[in-house]
């Protein structure tokens, strides 16, 4: 039998799965506030994994993602430690903000300070009561505001216990990206803990195909680290991942309406046209043209643009690009078809 987990002063026992409050600073009108751990302690040794959503608090997708992953049948059987967090920044969910009150980025913040700003507390707080008793991650977001996310993994490629468990995921597309100053996959490197970012769909909105490919991706990985049995069921055909090791945003060249023609996935050449710019008062129209050829993996979905405004965003494969896209197509599609068939 295994040894208790204790977590924010609570102790779980073995084979049983409860929910933590962890108390964060309160709210300007005194209402206390908490952030909510589901924790499930397996009967068997095994990795301790997080799974965190809304650090940015308009990111919703991920804190369905997590609801899914803790009914699924699996979790009864889970070897390990699993700390699910479906919302980290409350206080931006209230308020449907990337940010916290103080205006600052959670995701900036890390390793924070017990005695800096807001930003800087709740990063440490997640630090030393999460992380820290954690051997992996995954850390589960969508594009901004307007701006939505192909299905990807983000990570540290580089390192051959991460690419495992990016390779794992079951997308595609995999971006080997540098590590931001203040991010939590940063602060996570410093502690050895191999950190997955998954990024799908745009902010304040619920996207299925993408919530489903996540939830899959999720268990995918936890049956990679051995935390859960194979499956016996039929799945989904495993897609190809592709590694990009570069990806661009294209602006806009000038401001005005856009009336974008490429779609998210869509493979594109070099000078390919990407859509116009239209100016509302002299009608007429400026051509938006890809700067390198790649895959689109993000693009604005909104229509109002000022000079400078990234529109599309590119990764760059030293891949064929068209192999590359064609994967891409076939994971949309499956998971497409799976909508209708419900």
């Amino acid at each position: 039998m295994r040894k208790s987990f204790e977590i924010a002063g609570i102790t779980i026992a073995p084979g049983t799965q409860t929910v933590v409050d962890l108390p964060m600073p309160k709210q300007s009108n005194h209402s206390s506030m908490s952030m909510p751990l589901h924790v499930v302690h397996g009967r068997r040794n095994g990795p301790v994994l997080f799974i965190s959503a809304a650090i940015h608090g308009d990111e919703l997708n991920g804190i369905e993602v997590i609801r899914r992953v803790l009914t699924h049948k699996s979790i009864a059987r889970l070897s390990g430690t699993l700390i699910a967090i479906p919302v980290v920044n409350s206080y931006g969910l209230i308020q449907q903000s990337r940010y916290l009150p103080d205006r600052r980025d959670l995701n900036r913040s890390f390793p924070g300070s017990q005695k800096g700003s807001l930003a800087a507390r709740l990063a440490h707080l997640f630090l030393e009561e999460i992380v820290s008793k954690c051997t992996h991650g995954i850390d589960l977001h969508t594009g901004a505001v307007h701006r939505s996310n192909l299905p990807q993994i983000r990570a540290d490629l580089d390192d051959d216990e991460t690419r495992k468990l990016a390779e794992s995921f079951g997308v595609p597309v995999l971006l080997n990206a540098s590590l931001r100053d203040g991010s939590l996959r940063g602060a996570c490197k410093e502690y050895g803990i191999p950190v997955l970012l998954y990024e799908a769909g745009e902010a304040l909105r619920y996207d299925e195909s993408s919530i489903r490919a996540g939830v899959t991706g999720v268990m995918n990985v936890m049956r990679c680290l051995e935390m859960l049995p194979a499956s016996r069921r039929k799945g989904r055909r495993a897609y190809e991942p592709y590694i990009a090791r570069k990806s661009v945003w294209v602006r806009a060249t000038e401001s005005g309406m856009m009336r974008m023609i490429v779609s998210q996935g869509a493979h594109v050449d070099k000078g390919e046209l990407l859509g116009y710019i239209d100016d509302p008062y002299s009608g007429s129209q400026h051509a938006v043209n890809a700067t390198h050829e790649g895959v689109v993996i993000g693009r604005l979905e909104l229509p109002m643009v000022h000079e400078g405004d990234a529109v599309v965003h590119i990764a760059c494969f030293k891949d064929s690009v068209s192999d590359v896209a064609d994967e891409v197509e076939s994971f949309q599609t499956d998971y497409i078809d799976e909508l209708f068939e419900d």
